[in-house]
């Protein structure tokens, strides 16, 4: 299975102390893929921080159990995106482990496309020549990544860190209409994972497979739980009233408590201070 987690949020400790918090409900567990073998685990997170995008990915990991604790470990971000991956698609190693980044873009997946193959060329010969040698893996999910941008740069916007929100969803329309058809050219399954993706200022879930959930928290009291959790001290954190966090991941059934299924078929946006807003794919 594979696992998509991640978090926008308006104070740089908040989002990893949630995490923590919900980590009884975010293990991944290594299980026997097809064929009854029993496949390592791979997994990267990438985070927004200073300034700086960076990425943290281990493609093999023998542990019988992913915990987000060890993932996350001394962390302070206030966007993340983050993959637990039993793979399918690309071999065990670090160009192929989720997330995928171009520039200030973060980009997770879960799901394949079926066929991949036989679609490969297709796909590659649907993006500009320059883009091409940015590619350093072989999966379908990177791929899809470099479509999305291959979109914004025929619209003008690859290189913009302010991309409005709808010029995101139209180059994501365009991306899987392209997918789509070929895949129904070719009498495939179309693709129905799910995806995350953020340009530091939006974080987008992208909602297909029935099984995203987020988490909202923005209660005061909660807050100043998580962020000052020894309650022997009588000093509260510092604007606690306008502190918020947003939490996706896929994969939650059953569905913990406070988190709450997100609309099938639709893109679900968050800012640092506001969401999350679903729209229709």
């Amino acid at each position: 299975m594979a696992r998509l987690f991640g978090f926008i949020s308006n104070r740089h400790e908040l989002g990893p102390r949630v995490l923590l918090a919900q980590a009884e409900h975010l293990r991944v567990k290594r299980t026997a893929a097809s064929g009854g073998v029993d496949s390592p685990l791979g997994w990267g997170v990438g985070f927004h921080q200073f300034g700086e995008v960076l990425l943290r990915r281990r493609p093999l990991d023998e542990r019988p159990e992913i915990d987000l604790s060890q993932v996350i470990e001394g962390l302070k971000t206030d966007v993340l995106i983050g993959h637990v991956r039993q793979p399918t698609v690309g071999a065990l190693r670090t160009e192929n482990t989720h997330p995928f980044r171009y520039r200030q873009w973060l980009f997770a997946q879960t799901g394949t496309i079926e066929g991949f193959e036989q679609l490969r060329e297709r796909l590659l010969d649907a993006q500009p020549a320059f883009l091409r040698p940015n590619l350093r893996g072989d999966t379908d999910s990177e791929l899809f990544f470099y479509l999305f941008l291959s979109t914004l740069h025929d619209e003008g916007h690859l290189n913009g860190h302010q991309v409005p929100l709808p010029v995101i969803y139209e180059a994501l329309r365009a991306t899987f209409r392209l997918v789509d058809g070929l895949c129904d050219e070719a009498n495939l399954p179309r693709h129905k994972g799910d995806a995350l993706l953020t340009n530091g200022e939006h974080l987008i879930a992208i909602h297909r497979s029935g099984k995203l959930a987020s988490l909202v928290l923005e209660d005061a009291g909660e807050i100043d739980a998580l962020l000052n959790p020894d309650s022997s001290r009588n000093t509260r954190v510092s604007n606690v009233d306008q502190l918020r966090c947003t939490v996706f991941a896929s994969e939650l059934d059953p569905l913990p408590s406070s988190w709450q299924r997100a609309p099938m078929g639709s893109f679900i946006a968050a800012t640092r201070t506001a969401g999350p807003v679903s729209e229709a794919i």
